[in-house]
């Protein structure tokens, strides 16, 4: 059956499906180039696509309280697979993959990162008392508040993999570049929550994150870089991707990791002819195809996380994978 990428909007989403899907994967992009996700990564969903991978692009939202847009992500989740599956079956399309919570990936840039990192720390057992030990009694009391209005006590993402792009667990300082602003709303309670401590607070705790992995950029100045470990204090202690990676890479299954050539924004862009166009003059703006690798590297991770999954579900003995020496994905196809 031919296979036809096109955007259509079902619940508050908007969804490719693909005829036979091999899994799905559940996309939400940065600050701004989120909010319009079919368009600034256009190019990198469409070869995910082509791939075998029904795409669910979840429009990011702004706000300063993360917990509650997590939560939305989940809610969203339950509602698309019942209609996802009704879709497929009046298209004439496979549709018992949509049922299997197992067959979806997160997969996240920038800030999307971290509203996929909360949601797998809700998907512990022991979430409530790692909480409270992170945050003040009365923010824990809103937390547990949120989660309990919106009727999910029994949803999760546990056992689904995910795939993080250039992740940014930031604090109000990211989103308002005015210092002395950023600090007047966390000071009058205004600010983002969870901090990016409460943040590192939870992962720290947590028993999960077996299955993660994480493609980091070495030019990227926002997230963070491997190559911040040779830099000084300051920039270590900022650096989102080193604190990801050392604090990954002694759970039971270890980070996966690759870190490639490019800057914070390297995902986005669309086709026009053999050249990759970002759409912001301020990065790269236009790339050759030939020289882009990204996607290669997505779908070698995201096959790797469907193995280690297995083998979770097998409860079998850790498979020990070296990131760093993964083999260079087929370039992308003019």
């Amino acid at each position: 059956m031919r296979e036809i990428f096109k955007f259509s909007p079902v619940s508050f989403s908007w969804v490719a499906i693909h005829p036979e899907p091999k899994g799905v994967i559940q996309f939400i992009g940065g600050a701004f180039f989120g909010t319009f996700p079919t368009v600034f990564y256009r190019y990198f969903l469409q070869k995910l696509f082509e791939e075998g991978y029904t795409i669910i692009a979840l429009p990011f939202r702004f706000s300063f309280r993360h917990w509650s847009i997590a939560i939305d992500l989940l809610k969203e989740q339950e509602v698309l697979r019942q209609e996802l599956s009704e879709i497929a079956s009046r298209l004439g399309y496979r549709q018992d993959v949509y049922q299997d919570k197992a067959n979806y990936f997160w997969l996240g840039h920038s800030l999307g990162c971290k509203y996929i990192a909360l949601l797998e720390f809700l998907s512990g057992e022991h979430w409530k008392q790692i909480t409270g030990s992170c945050v003040e009694r009365h923010a824990y009391q809103q937390i547990e508040t949120t989660i309990s209005n919106a009727g999910l006590d029994s949803a999760s993402i546990l056992a689904q993999p995910s795939l993080l792009i250039a992740p940014d667990i930031s604090n109000t300082e990211s989103a308002i570049p005015l210092r002395a602003i950023a600090r007047f709303l966390d000071r009058v309670g205004l600010g983002v929550l969870p901090t990016r401590e409460q943040t590192q607070c939870f992962i720290e705790r947590s028993q999960l994150f077996n299955l993660t992995a994480m493609i980091s950029l070495d030019k990227d100045t926002l997230a963070g870089s491997e190559n911040d470990q040779f830099k000084d204090k300051q920039i270590r202690e900022n650096s989102d991707v080193l604190w990801l990676i050392e604090q990954l890479k002694t759970r039971k299954f270890p980070i996966l990791h690759k870190e490639l050539p490019g800057k914070h924004l390297e995902p986005l862009g669309v086709r026009v002819g053999n050249y990759i166009v970002d759409l912001n003059p301020f990065d790269k703006f236009i790339k050759s195809l030939r020289c882009r690798v990204l996607e290669g590297y997505a779908t070698q991770f995201l096959a790797q996380l469907r193995l280690r999954q297995s083998k979770i579900e097998d409860d079998s003995e850790p498979i020990k994978t070296v990131t760093t020496n993964l083999g260079n994905p087929e370039l992308s196809k003019l």
